[in-house]
Parts: structure tokens; C-alpha cells; sequence
């Protein structure tokens, strides 16, 4: 976890205002503040697992609402320019909107199995170890399937053995 992240946990843990904050809010009112300080006890309850249903599905409408702009962006600048040089500029701002669309479509897929996940009770744990995964890296991270630790290991031994 990043030291940001860890002091923002640490302080939101601290404050007491926060410790009982969320409580008194709705699921649409709740910020990840409220989230991170609320009891151990509280780990992936209805309140949370609601919580990031809510962070997932806006992240996904995002996306839906970029690609859309996209194809917009790609539809309007497809006028021909007879300068070579502005032609493949247009040509690589679009190649790389592209590239980034396809790493939005793979997210894509990574947030439907989290939402899956919520509907199936297995949110939130990590998927080799069965441990908690943390809100924390959840909150940074919503689509996560493993824990810091079995995250770290599996990036070692892919760095070892180039899986």
C-alpha cells in the first residue's frame, strides 16, 4: 500500500467523528473516508459491499460514457488533411485513444466479475489465500482479487520465471 493511502487509513482509523460517521449516512452518502474508518467487525457488510457495488457500477458507466465519446472523436476527425505530418498526428491520437479504450474494455470485464463477486458473497477476500484483501486496497483498487501480499508474490514469481 502506498504511504498516502496508509496514512489516510491511519488517520480515518484515529478520528472518532469518522469512527461512528457512517453510520448516520446513506450508502450514496458515504465517502471512502467513512468507509475506511468504520469497525473491523463492519468488513464487507451490507454497508460496504453496497458501497462499492456503487464505486463499480459508476466506474463502469464511465467507461460506457467514454467509449461513446469516442466513437464520436473518431466520427468527426475523419476529415481528409493533405499535410502528411498533421494527417499522422490525427492518426496516432486515435491509435492511442484505441489503445485506451482497450484497456478500459479489459477493466471492463475485471468490473463485472467484481460486481459477480459482490452477488456471490466472495468480495472482498483474496482469491489465493482467503484472507480479507483490505478496504483500503479496495477502495484504491475495486476490481482487486488478491491481497497485498499473494499480489506481491505473484508479481516476484512472474518476475523470476517471466510467467
Amino acid at each position: 500500500m502506498n504511504t498516502t493511502l496508509q496514512k489516510s487509513v491511519a488517520a480515518a482509523k484515529k478520528s472518532p467523528k469518522l469512527a461512528s460517521n457512517w453510520k448516520a449516512k446513506s450508502v450514496e452518502e458515504l465517502t471512502d473516508e467513512d468507509v475506511l474508518a468504520m469497525p473491523e467487525s463492519e468488513y464487507m457488510g451490507e454497508t460496504q459491499l453496497a458501497f462499492f457495488r456503487l464505486k463499480l457500477v459508476a466506474l463502469k458507466n464511465d467507461i460506457h460514457d467514454n467509449a461513446g465519446a469516442t466513437t464520436e472523436n473518431l466520427r468527426e476527425d475523419t476529415v481528409v488533411v493533405p499535410d502528411p505530418a498533421d494527417r499522422a498526428t490525427i492518426e496516432e491520437e486515435h491509435a492511442l485513444e484505441l489503445r485506451t479504450r482497450d484497456r478500459e474494455r479489459k477493466l471492463l470485464k475485471k468490473i463485472e466479475q467484481s460486481i459477480a463477486r459482490i452477488d456471490a458473497g466472495d468480495y472482498g477476500y483474496c482469491d489465493e489465500t482467503g484472507e480479507p484483501i483490505g478496504v483500503g486496497r479496495l477502495i484504491a483498487r475495486p476490481t482487486a482479487t488478491l491481497s497485498l501480499e499473494a499480489q506481491q508474490r505473484r508479481e516476484l514469481k512472474q518476475k523470476m520465471f517471466g510467467d
